[in-house]
């Protein structure tokens, strides 16, 4: 398979440096940032204090820092954030966003393992799985994309991986958009904000929505933040498209957070209670997180 590049110009690059980095992160994010090894990565997450999701992000360590890779439309809202909580820690945050290239690579050729950074003539290239790779690259050397950016979200919708915007902040749990399964979440390590509710609601039950992988036809394209419904909720939204992106059989592949008996009803609606079928492609097991 020959590897197709995708630019990721609509995501943007925070650093995070400084001799206090690590731990200030640490009790930040939903990940065991004081785990994660220089030139390894992970997804990690940042919560509101009631435990909701402000942003998703990959997070990749260097020898000098801290790279946050996040939607552009929030990064500035976030890093604005972020830099209130540094009070007297000996942290540095910077929008270094112009310093690169953001390059998507899919295909099967040789790339670091999923989660391990490698740097190639400069550029620093992390793995995601074993055939998508992230690239950040000189401007000058980057090359031309040979892909549709879109081609990049779905294989990202398909492996399961939510991303946070702006109209999705603070409408879910890790959980409920299935983040703990792709890694994003630390059950053992301390306190970050939202972390009480976030152990709650792993360890006492009571989860009443999960992230599922669903298809709609037709040529409309479904949008972060719409509702969808279900017969079992009549007028009332039963979920929240979080992303979507065009499948390549027509349509769109989308992933979805809904109530988990809408997702074993099978019979969720986008827009409106009588709109465009939903049809679930896949979901993690349900009767665990009720």
């Amino acid at each position: 398979m020959s590897q197709l590049i995708a630019d990721l110009s609509h995501n943007a690059l925070i650093r995070v440096s400084g001799d206090d980095a690590t731990d200030f992160l640490h009790a930040q994010f939903t990940n065991d940032v004081q785990a994660l090894a220089v030139d390894n990565a992970q997804w990690n997450g940042w919560c509101s204090p009631k435990g909701r999701l402000l942003a998703t992000f990959l997070l990749i360590r260097r020898a000098d820092g801290f790279l946050m890779v996040l939607p552009a439309e929030i990064a500035p809202a976030i890093m604005k954030r972020l830099s209130m909580f540094v009070l007297r820690s000996k942290v540095k945050i910077a929008d270094v966003t112009a310093q690169y290239a953001r390059r998507g690579l899919m295909g099967e050729r040789a790339g670091p393992k999923p989660m391990q950074v490698e740097e190639r003539d400069g550029s620093i290239v992390v793995g995601l799985d074993a055939a998508r790779f992230i690239a950040l690259m000189p401007p000058d050397t980057a090359p031309a994309a040979n892909t549709s950016v879109d081609a990049w979200e779905l294989a990202a919708i398909r492996a399961g991986v939510p991303t946070i915007t702006a109209a999705t902040q603070e409408a879910f749990v890790p959980q409920m958009a299935n983040f703990e399964l792709v890694g994003g979440v630390s059950f053992k390590k301390g306190c970050y904000p939202g972390q009480e509710i976030v152990a709650r609601t792993q360890y006492r039950g009571g989860l009443k929505r999960r992230m599922a992988l669903a298809h709609v036809a037709g040529a409309e394209r479904p949008e972060p933040g719409q509702s969808v419904y279900s017969g079992a909720f009549g007028e009332q939204s039963a979920g929240t498209i979080v992303n979507a992106a065009p499948a390549p059989e027509g349509g769109f592949d989308a992933l979805v957070v809904a109530q988990i008996e809408s997702i074993e009803r099978g019979d969720l609606r986008w827009k409106a209670p009588d709109g465009p079928r939903l049809e679930i492609r896949s979901h993690p097991p349900l009767a665990a997180a009720s």
